[in-house]
């Protein structure tokens, strides 16, 4: 596995995409809505920024509510999620989802529970 990406929730994307251009040089490198969301990746070194801006009530427009923006999650790349859910059942880690669903870009992803990874939300991410 390798780091992947940072979701960060904000209300909105594009303001907050200029901004991290203007301050880090960071480049738009995908964008797109998906799930109720404005999605767009900023290309970082070896990962990425995720923004995350809700369109509709859900579960990032609830995070807002409650903490305000910032990072939601942190995602790991692998090249078997399968076999990286079942490494998580086996050191008893809360599963979010029980089996892959389809993510941005495509991409198969699958949330472990932040009670049992140290209070952070990890995202695994078969690309």
């Amino acid at each position: 596995m390798h780091f992947d990406h940072a979701g960060i929730a904000t209300d909105d994307a594009q303001t907050l995409a200029e901004l991290y251009g203007d301050l880090f040089g960071l480049e738009s490198v995908h964008e797109e809505e998906f799930d109720g969301l404005r999605v767009v990746f900023l290309e970082c070194g070896d990962g990425y920024f995720e923004l995350l801006e809700p369109l509709e009530e859900g579960t990032i427009s609830r995070y807002l509510e409650t903490n305000g923006a910032g990072i939601h999650h942190l995602a790991l790349a692998t090249d078997d999620i399968e076999s990286a859910l079942e490494t998580a059942r086996e050191h008893e880690v809360s599963l979010i989802d029980e089996e892959p669903r389809p993510g941005a870009w495509g991409h198969s992803v699958a949330f472990l529970h932040p009670k049992d990874t140290g209070g952070i939300l990890i995202e695994l991410v078969e690309h």
